[in-house]
């Protein structure tokens, strides 16, 4: 392909192409000549005459040749004037001098006008040639994606692959001066920018926050669902892409968006799940939670909280928490408490939960162009119901249940929203959309004052600044693979939540030390950014 694009590039190729067309139409000339001279020479006179059926069958086959003939010529002569044709060629038309990369496809940007995505030409070994530029490079990759000649399109650029090129138009004759830019060239066709509710700088800090390490960042308004970030680590540049991305393996699975797609145990931030489905049954119970911890049969090891693991390291003794309730076991994250909180309310409360709470599900994050972007929630397998210790895991966040960051955020934006689930939206100018009601409104405020208690004194209590007013939950997820997945979720101001966030990354240990205060810097500037207003 690079050296057909090299030669079609070429200045002899012009001269050459003519040459082809005109040797073409000497061969054409040849054929009919041939075939005028054979029916000269050859008199059917003594033959039978066809049967009617068979000129009939000749006529619609011809007919049929002439359709498909027709139909072809029309793409080849009038596709530029429809949106799939042009949306066709980009996409599986890799050969760079084809007039559909041509486009100054419209630009991507963040919800403040930053440029996330544009076009521009560039002077190659080739001649001039239409490049995507991506000016953060590999923070927006995932969520923008990428648009290339040989590669094709994704994320957003290839949900709003029609409308970057200038389709969804307003009347015929837009697209019939598309085509007529497109096939004689003398003015470069221009698409629509397309306007996404992603915050530039926001996304900017969560990638370098993440450091290079596997994790995501999520960020929404929890009122009506607009993306402020959507972050996966490590990503890829896709301002240099090169094939071996695609084809080799790749231990870092760098396409992979962490946030909507990867599945992980999220750990002791779940229990606000727990929490909520026991405050809507009108149940906050005290129990107790000794520092032997908790096992439904002697089969299996006893689950403890981590101040037990923590004093047995240090040559301590710890007593347990004793007799405490939910708003102290939430801010303490007491696996011991939840647990058993799991239990007692059984694998039918459970699952109801979880259904409520839309796990094993997909939502589209874009709902109003041509190709959807689709996250992953939760993921759940089936627990029986004899099975009272896969019960009990599940209820801490681990054994049989994953989810995604994405989820998790949308959890935390739920309660910080009443109880009411938004879907969560990429396109700014798509009108906000309830998506369900995770809880009732007296929960939600219930557990937003849970929360924000567990960063004044309990576990997150490191991130707790007064003016920000943070209601979180931390979570240290254990990892079969390797060491636990750190992760935070949150949002703030706990009075009247504007932004919620999730931040996970993995085998970083405990979420109150690594998840957690990046949670605190990007509500610190999204705070100056008067977001938070």
């Amino acid at each position: 392909m690079d050296l057909l694009n090299s030669l079609f590039l070429s200045a002899p190729w012009s001269v050459l192409r003519a040459g082809l067309h005109f040797a073409f139409l000497l061969v054409l000339l040849y054929l009919l000549k041939q075939i005028f001279d054979l029916r000269a020479r050859t008199s059917p006179r003594h033959l039978a005459k066809p049967r009617p059926g068979f000129n009939l069958a000749v006529l619609v086959v011809g007919l049929s040749f002439l359709g498909v003939l027709g139909y072809q010529a029309s793409w080849q002569l009038s596709g530029t004037s429809r949106q799939a044709f042009v949306a066709f060629m980009q996409s599986h038309d890799r050969r760079q001098f084809n007039p559909a990369h041509w486009i100054d496809r419209g630009r991507i940007l963040d919800h403040r006008g930053q440029v996330l995505a544009k076009s521009r030409e560039v002077i190659t070994s080739s001649g001039k040639e239409v490049q995507r530029y991506y000016p953060f490079g590999p923070g927006v990759a995932h969520v923008v994606g990428y648009a290339h000649p040989r590669f094709g399109t994704s994320g957003m650029e290839a949900a709003g692959n029609i409308s970057l090129n200038g389709g969804i138009p307003e009347n015929w004759l837009e697209w019939g001066e598309l085509g007529r830019q497109l096939v004689t060239g003398d003015k470069r066709a221009r698409g629509r920018d397309l306007v996404l509710t992603l915050d530039a700088e926001l996304q900017a800090l969560a990638y370098q926050r993440l450091q290079g390490r596997p994790g995501a960042v999520v960020m929404l308004v929890p009122a009506d669902g607009a993306l402020r970030v959507l972050t996966s680590s490590p990503s890829f540049d896709p301002n240099v892409l090169d094939g071996n991305l695609f084809s080799a393996p790749d231990p870092e699975a760098r396409l992979l968006n962490r946030a909507t797609a990867g599945l992980y145990p999220p750990g002791s931030t779940f229990k606000v799940v727990l929490a909520a489905q026991s405050l809507d049954a009108g149940r906050e119970p005290v129990l107790q939670c000794p520092a032997a911890g908790f096992t439904t049969s002697k089969r299996y090891p006893r689950i403890r909280d981590h101040e037990y693991y923590s004093a047995r390291r240090a040559g301590r003794t710890w007593g347990g928490f004793g007799r405490i309730g939910l708003s102290r076991a939430l801010a303490k994250s007491s696996n011991v408490y939840f647990a058993q909180l799991g239990v007692q309310q059984g694998h039918e409360s459970f699952h109801r939960t979880l259904k409520r709470f839309v796990f094993n599900s997909r939502i589209a994050l874009t709902d109003s162009l041509s190709a959807r972007q689709l996250m992953r929630t939760g993921r759940i397998e089936s627990i029986a119901a004899s099975d009272q210790y896969g019960l009990a895991q599940a209820s801490i966040g681990q054994g049989k249940i994953l989810t995604t960051p994405a989820h998790m955020a949308l959890i935390s934006a739920a309660i910080a929203n009443r109880g009411i689930a938004m879907r969560p939206r990429l396109i700014d100018a798509e009108p906000s959309q309830a998506l369900t009601r995770f809880m009732t409104a007296s929960t939600a405020a219930r557990l937003t004052t849970m929360m924000r208690r567990v960063v004044t004194e309990g576990t997150a209590r490191g991130i707790d600044v007064p003016e920000l007013a943070i209601a979180g939950k931390t979570g240290t997820a254990e990892n079969p693979g390797g060491e636990s997945h750190s992760w935070f979720i949150g949002f703030a101001p706990a009075s009247q939540p504007k932004l919620a966030v999730a931040v996970l990354v993995e085998h970083a240990g405990y979420g109150s030390a690594v998840a957690a205060p990046i949670a605190q810097e990007l509500l610190l500037l999204a705070q100056q950014r008067g977001l938070l207003q």
